[in-house]
């Protein structure tokens, strides 16, 4: 764990916080508290009754229990559970069913009595709502009440699926479903027209009249919304604060997820700091957005008004402070990513040796080098290295249907204006078509179909490396087994998986990895991939050769590195930008409308360049060199 939960610590937070390492940690942590209350009921001869949610959250606490139950004998035959909530309308198995999410993550695998067992029914009629409701809250009130809810948390601070204007005292309803809430819900079902515009849900006040509540979150994409609910103001339009009137509320955190909390943001706010060279140059920055001066304007009177008289008194006085952190934040930004050779590196974030560098560029899907990166990539292959770039997965289910046909049509016309053997192509079109006429929204494409769409995308990923300078011959797609599913949801990460990043890595030799580091994509393919990569690293660190190696990370579509934490801060010319926006540009099939755009409207391009903007941005204002953009690394030591 991060931190402890002493009283100066927590001094802002209004709910008990606990923040790990990992989300994995974390998941342990909630799943053991789970068991502790099975086997004390048990001991009891009672029921225990959970409150169980869905979503990507707790999943991992699912794989815990069901862990538990295979391994350590834990039972689940005094269990009762009722889940938070359901789409309306929705058949039960469904791929976006949280029916179905129940049984493959947890009630499949353990032994609960199936009469146990409780859901909100999506298959009602509107008019059977109200008594299904109110029998729901009966039934939950007869076993003598929630032992224990367990609940995510929303974009919206909704809990289940509590929009904003959720009362305290609400129970168990219909709901409609807030506009960014079915933006969320997009990519599980395809496309936003797809998704249901309404919900049965467990009310706040359901919900707050367990006996005990615990609330998790994974991720940076949730942190700014956990700070507002964990140390803001009670209110309606965000309903996780009622959490902060529970007698018994706890918030489970990984330190992504914690990043917006007063004690992670700015510690110096709640009590004493060691103040490392990390967590100076975070205060400076931070402390520079605050009076909104660059750096070296910044004076003693700004730190001791903002907390950090203690800094000054240590490290100061503030012009020391100023120079120091402003040298340091000017030695992330090199135009040599690949380190520049014959010169003094002291200072840089690169080694000026060996050059040139083998690279190997790792993309989760088969675009993120380009939008994450691409400015970067461009930089490497025109300053001579040997650049290579692993597609990890083949981005497959992310293509229109449409798309797949418009490939085949070709291929079959190709065929008949060069004369040759039509037959079998001509039968794929057809299936294909036969194929997507009677699939129902949300069905996983035949194997054929699948095939065809990662044939898009490498072929895609192909242009834009061609594009980039790089050679098709440095195009390697892995198509990693754990994505390989034709559904949103996928496998567990395999050793199998974790083999064939070793290999590549291994082939090649690299004396630079560049891999995706951003946790908040929506279905957790990036974390996957990361973790992969991770794993591989681990399996050939003691090689000599890895010695020279280093790995950098980028973020991904979704979130940027702070310039707190940048180390490697690349400039982009207003030509290199346009040259990046070309390269994305080649992956047609992600172009205007992604079939899983996230919750952000803009297209991938407009989100990379606005990012970068952004960032450019962020170092000017702290009174460094002005630039058009930048991309951020942050190097990954092993």
């Amino acid at each position: 764990m991060t931190a402890t939960n002493t009283s100066q610590i927590n001094r802002f937070e209004k709910i008990p916080t606990r923040v790990f390492d990992s989300s994995a940690a974390a998941s342990l942590s909630v799943a053991q508290q789970i068991a502790d209350i099975i086997r004390h009921k048990a001991s009891k001869g009672e029921t225990a009754v959970l409150g169980l949610a869905t979503g990507s959250t707790p999943t991992a606490v699912y794989d815990e229990l069901v862990r538990m139950h295979r391994e350590d004998g834990l039972s689940f035959a005094n269990v009762a559970t009722f889940n938070l909530d359901e789409y309306f309308p929705i058949d039960p198995h469904a791929l976006q069913s949280y029916h179905r999410f129940m049984r493959e993550y947890l009630f499949d695998h353990i032994d609960i009595p199936k009469a146990n067992i409780h859901l909100p029914d999506g298959t009602l009629e509107a008019e059977e709502i109200a008594a299904f409701c109110e029998n729901y809250e009966a039934k939950i009130a007869a076993l003598g009440g929630l032992d224990i809810q367990i609940l995510g948390i929303g974009r919206t601070g909704h809990i289940g699926f509590n929009e904003p204007g959720s009362g305290m005292r609400s129970r168990t309803r219909l709901i409609a479903l807030d506009r960014i809430t079915i933006r969320d819900a997009a990519s599980d079902f395809f496309q936003e027209e797809n998704v249901p515009r309404r919900a049965i849900t467990m009310g706040v006040g359901t919900i707050m009249e367990a006996k005990c509540l615990i609330m998790m979150a994974w991720g940076e994409g949730k942190a700014p919304i956990i700070a507002k609910a964990v140390e803001g103001e009670v209110s309606e339009i965000i309903p996780a604060t009622f959490l902060q009137h529970h007698h018994n509320a706890q918030v489970i955190l990984d330190s992504a997820a914690a990043a917006e909390l007063t004690r992670t943001k700015s510690p110096w706010l709640v009590g004493p700091c060691n103040w490392d060279r990390k967590l100076i140059r975070k205060a400076v920055v931070w402390l520079c957005n605050k009076v909104d001066k660059p750096i070296l304007k910044l004076t003693d009177e700004d730190y001791n008004e903002h907390g950090m008289g203690e800094l000054v008194a240590e490290e100061g006085p503030a012009y020391d402070i100023n120079i120091r952190v402003f040298n340091e934040i000017q030695h992330t930004i090199t135009g040599w990513p690949g380190g520049k050779p014959g010169v003094d590196d002291t200072f840089r974030p690169e080694r000026k040796g060996p050059f040139p560098k083998r690279v190997l560029i790792f993309s989760p899907h088969p675009d993120d080098d380009v939008i994450s990166m691409g400015g970067t990539l461009l930089r490497l292959a025109d300053q001579g290295h040997e650049v290579h770039v692993a597609y990890q997965t083949s981005g497959n289910i992310a293509v229109f249907d449409d798309a797949a046909v418009r490939f085949i049509d070709f291929a079959v016309d190709f065929s008949q204006r060069f004369k040759h053997n039509t037959s079998e192509v001509e039968q794929m079109y057809q299936n294909a078509r036969n194929h997507m006429a009677n699939k129902a929204a949300g069905d996983p494409d035949s194997a054929d179909i699948q095939a065809i769409k990662g044939l898009i995308r490498r072929g895609e990923a192909k242009a834009g490396l061609r594009y980039c300078g790089v050679p098709d011959t440095h195009a390697h797609f892995l198509d990693m087994p754990f994505y390989e599913t034709g559904r949103v949801k996928k496998k567990p990460l395999s050793k199998e998986d974790i083999q064939i990043v070793a290999d590549l890595i291994e082939k090649i030799k690299p004396h630079q990895i560049y891999a995706a580091g951003d946790l908040s994509d929506p279905h957790g393919t990036h974390r996957v991939c990361l973790d992969a990569i991770y794993q591989a690293i681990d399996l050939l660190k003691h090689q000599e050769w890895m010695e020279d190696c280093w790995v950098w990370l980028y973020r991904g579509a979704w979130q940027e590195w702070s310039v707190d934490e940048i180390e490697m801060a690349v400039p982009i010319s207003p030509l290199e930008l346009k040259r990046k926006r070309m390269a994305i540009f080649k992956h047609q099939s992600q172009k205007d409308s992604a079939l899983f755009p996230g919750n952000d409207p803009r297209e991938f391009w407009q989100r990379a360049e606005d990012r970068n903007r952004g960032t450019a941005k962020s170092y000017d204002e702290l009174g460094l060199p002005e630039y058009e953009a930048i991309e951020a690394f942050v190097r990954y030591h092993f």
